[in-house]
């Protein structure tokens, strides 16, 4: 999985644990393909700041998966949601992931 990739799914469990003004700036850079020249006027920022905010954001998103590790126990869960036979307890269980 490339790095954006990854930034990505971070986002997707943890998102919500960022500041509003995190978010803009994490949605304009990895999902509306803005450059960092773009969002700093669109933000009356610094480039330098917008650069700065993003790798914070980047180490915050990778902290939060360290300490709590939701995504890889969901990866461990799935795995062993693969290996169940039925199929009626397997989409039970899928659901509440």
């Amino acid at each position: 999985m490339d790095s954006n990739t990854k930034l990505i799914l971070l986002y997707d469990y943890y998102g919500e644990l960022l500041t509003d003004k995190q978010k803009i700036y994490f949605e304009d850079y990895y999902f509306n393909n803005l450059t960092l020249s773009e969002i700093s006027e669109n933000n009356s920022v610094s480039r330098s700041a917008v650069q700065k905010q993003l790798k914070d954001i980047e180490d915050k998103l990778t902290n939060y998966e360290q300490k709590l590790q939701i995504i890889k126990r969901n990866k461990q869960i799935e795995k062993l949601l693969n290996k169940i036979d039925d199929s009626k307890l397997k989409n039970e269980i899928s659901k509440l992931l």
